[in-house]
């Protein structure tokens, strides 16, 4: 049976690497849509066979607490899962409060689906998640007729009085959050009539493809420069649906960083995927002069995958406008480690997502940098990196503030480091990324646990 117990700490000393990054590798699964995944088919009638769902600790999360919502989840071999369904309505209250560990994303697209059922539950988590802000989600939801008791700043536990006959809801999003975005979504899943979201910037839409996927009327149309706007019809009959699950391009970004950053090294990943709405970072290396390489372009379970192959080279500076952000918005703080090594000045604009992530990201990746001798700022909430050019000094202790992006991020600097760089905790790396290290070892990182 899978473990989803908390880990023990494990710090970790990173060298430069000694020789050229090589081969060829695949990533876990897409945490977003292993989320996904699990919660609509526990939504659906009959019985999903699910492939490549990733099994880290944010997602093991999800399995359980859908198990505790009354679907029969089950592990049926690596990366492959059978999930019966209830349908749509049909949850039953769960004995116990549902302990979310470290996943945001699980806890707030959750809150939409026990809002929108008649029942009452409480939502915990682990220190780091019980100190991330819910009011984004709660105060839409709260318009459902659902009631929600939080702590102060509406941080977890949280408890929530669902209500079995929903009012639809119509949102404007105040900033671009496919989190909150698809919390409203699953709570106009069970309401009568039409919900509809406005989002100012299109975020990542797996919400809406996989709604699709399991036979909801989802449709999408432009607003504005750049915005959308979607509607979804109220109580599908959703219906059972195999899903494939690509590879998490969040997860590939910390593989091809190294590749590009350690002198002489190539590396393909397999079977990455490539929703149009994921790939800013992809565009971004490329606007920095990145060797990055597409191949095998095709499409699995609604959604594009390819191959990407990096290869080492000079890099420069790059302005990245805020409107990319939603397409990265996880991804900045390994960008920021490429900014660092390239040469010149980059600048990054419209991070303010970055606060509420899994720590203050910003703030921790500004840290992750001055402390090995990188000259970085924030005005506003833009950041400023000032690329070295070449191997950044190094030689800091980086606080990853149980957040498993800064912890591979500093690990990635570190192989192009003058100095070793010290990372004060890699467990937390298996939410998102179980075998990291062993899977960077696999190309010749030479990391040492």
């Amino acid at each position: 049976m899978e473990s989803i117990n908390a880990p023990a700490s494990r710090p970790l000393t990173v060298h430069a690497a000694t020789t050229p990054l090589a081969g060829a590798v695949a990533v876990p699964g897409d945490k977003s849509i292993s989320h996904r995944a699990l919660m609509f088919a526990a939504l659906a009638r009959g019985e999903t066979g699910i492939t490549g769902l990733l099994e880290g600790e944010d997602v093991l999360r999800t399995a359980a607490a859908m198990r505790a919502l009354g679907a029969i989840v089950t592990r049926t071999a690596p990366g492959t899962w059978q999930v019966i369904g209830r349908g749509l309505g049909t949850l039953q209250e769960p004995d116990d409060v549902l302990d979310m560990g470290n996943s945001g994303t699980a806890a707030r697209l959750l809150s939409g689906i026990l809002a929108s059922h008649g029942m009452f539950s409480v939502m915990t988590g682990d220190g780091s998640l019980r100190g991330r802000p819910m009011k984004r989600v709660t105060d839409p939801l709260s318009a459902t007729g659902a009631r929600f008791t939080s702590r102060s700043g509406g941080r977890l536990p949280l408890a929530i009085e669902g209500v079995a006959d929903p009012a639809p809801l119509s949102y404007r999003l105040p900033v671009a959050s496919a989190q909150v975005k698809s919390a409203v979504l699953l709570a106009g899943l069970n309401a009568a009539g039409t919900t509809r979201v406005e989002e100012p910037v299109a975020t990542r839409d797996h919400t809406e493809n996989m709604l699709r996927h399991f036979g909801a009327e989802v449709s999408v149309a432009p607003l504005g420069a750049g915005g959308r706007v979607i509607t979804l019809t109220g109580r599908p009959d959703l219906v059972a649906r195999d899903v494939a699950v690509p590879g998490d391009p969040s997860s590939a970004a910390f593989v091809l960083a190294a590749a590009l950053l350690v002198p002489g090294s190539s590396v393909t990943v397999r079977g990455v995927g490539l929703n149009p709405l994921r790939t800013g970072l992809f565009t971004t290396l490329r606007e920095m002069g990145a060797d990055l390489r597409l191949s095998n372009e095709r499409v699995e379970g609604g959604e594009p995958v390819g191959d990407l192959t990096a290869v080492a080279g000079p890099l420069h500076g790059v302005d990245v406008p805020a409107e990319r952000a939603p397409s990265m918005i996880d991804e900045y703080p390994i960008l920021a480690v490429v900014a660092a090594h390239a040469s010149g000045p980059s600048r990054f604009r419209g991070l303010e997502e970055l606060r509420v992530k899994e720590s203050d990201r910003l703030s921790a990746t500004v840290a992750l940098l001055q402390r090995n001798g990188v000259t970085v700022d924030v005005v506003g909430d833009d950041m400023l990196v000032t690329g070295t050019g070449g191997a950044v000094p190094g030689g800091g202790l980086v606080e990853t503030r149980m957040d498993h992006r800064l912890a591979m991020s500093a690990t990635v600097l570190g192989l192009v480091a003058a100095e070793p760089v010290k990372v004060d905790d890699t467990a937390f790396i298996d939410t998102s990324f179980p075998g990291f290290i062993d899977l960077m070892n696999s190309i010749g990182a030479g990391l040492v646990a």
